[in-house]
């Protein structure tokens, strides 16, 4: 006998995330899609922004209505702008509803710490002790069961997962790290701006919110729950001509002598079962486009005996492992099923 589908409602899924929600979740074998919802557009079609999704069920856009997702799901997916998860979320959580949260409104566990960077009021206390920081790699069994969790910044997974068993380890100087981003212009969302308009991107490369990213106490955060001492890093993101992508180049001192094939072994053991880390051998180097369009991190390393500091590159693609498909990773996780479910695929190449 089959099982019941698990009902599944998506709000903002006429975003970036929303709709690489949707794609994923459409080849997942447990999961239906029973209302995608857009505050801006709802009654609409669906596929009148996105014809490509026009052969999906339930095709026009609901409202935010906490009711109707009560009947319609069990679980929803936030992939709302900051903010909007902070006044949605504890609805829905008292609504009985198991939730996923893409926004960066529940990550940081300092109130004060949200409201320095993220420029928003404190979100609900209670609703912020529930959540569940949802790095799947390094607290995915703490995702099991729970009702509420928080999905990693883009920036922050490929970070994260690049310096943490280093970290862990005690191989690097905890206050030398820089970590240099580059992203595809996908991870500033679909609205127009002049930010990302084609004049001004293309052919260009620029470096902003110098020192006052959004992600970087996450970033500490995490790096100082695992490492046990307070972490400081310095981060650095750049906007880059290309639609998707994140690759993190970081930089450390290192806390003793170690070789390339050290770091090798290192990750390779501590991801080791972790299908969606993958370490590259010594002297090669990841690059965005081998991710594209996958729920992959990749990794390599440099370690230069000269300077006695190693070099960590780390790539994702930012709208699948930075976005949905780390949110479907850290759904399988929940429900008890194979991390891997509805998300092994290959790659797009070229």
């Amino acid at each position: 006998m089959s099982q019941a589908r698990l009902k599944v409602a998506i709000v903002g899924s006429t975003g970036y995330g929303g709709v690489e929600l949707i794609r994923f979740l459409l080849h997942h074998p447990f999961v239906e899609i029973t209302s995608v919802i857009s505050a801006s557009s709802s009654g609409t079609a669906l596929a009148d922004g996105y014809p490509h999704l026009n052969q999906i069920m339930c095709n026009t856009l609901d409202g935010v209505d906490i009711e109707l997702m009560r009947q319609k799901a069990d679980v929803v997916f936030t992939a709302t702008p900051t903010g909007v998860s902070a006044k949605l979320v504890p609805q829905l959580l008292q609504a009985g509803l198991k939730v996923i949260d893409l926004s960066g409104d529940f990550r940081l566990k300092n109130s004060a710490d949200y409201e320095k960077w993220y420029k928003h009021e404190a979100v609900d206390a209670d609703a912020l002790e529930q959540a569940v920081y949802g790095l799947c790699e390094w607290y995915g069994e703490e995702v099991r069961g729970k009702s509420f969790i928080s999905n990693p910044g883009c920036y922050a997974t490929a970070a994260l997962l690049g310096l943490t068993p280093a970290l862990q380890a005690n191989w690097l100087e905890s206050d030398s790290i820089i970590i240099d981003a580059k992203s595809g212009i996908s991870g500033a969302g679909r609205g127009t701006s002049l930010t990302v308009h084609y004049s001004e991107i293309n052919e260009n490369f620029k470096a902003y919110k110098i020192n006052s990213h959004q992600h970087t106490p996450e970033i500490e955060q995490v790096l100082t729950n695992i490492y046990g001492k307070p972490v400081t890093v310095t981060f650095t993101p750049h906007l880059t001509p290309m639609t998707r992508g994140i690759m993190c180049t970081m930089y450390a001192k290192l806390n003793g002598r170690y070789t390339n094939c050290d770091f090798v072994q290192l990750y390779s053991e501590l991801y080791e079962g972790r299908s969606f880390v993958r370490v590259r051998p010594t002297g090669q180097w990841p690059a965005t486009k081998e991710v594209y369009g996958s729920n992959f991190c990749d990794i390599g390393f440099a370690v230069d005996e000269r300077t006695q500091r190693v070099t960590i590159v780390s790539v994702i693609d930012n709208v699948v492992k930075g976005a949905a498909g780390q949110a479907i990773q850290n759904l399988n996780l929940l429900m008890g099923w194979n991390e891997t479910t509805g998300l092994y695929f290959t790659p797009v190449y070229p």
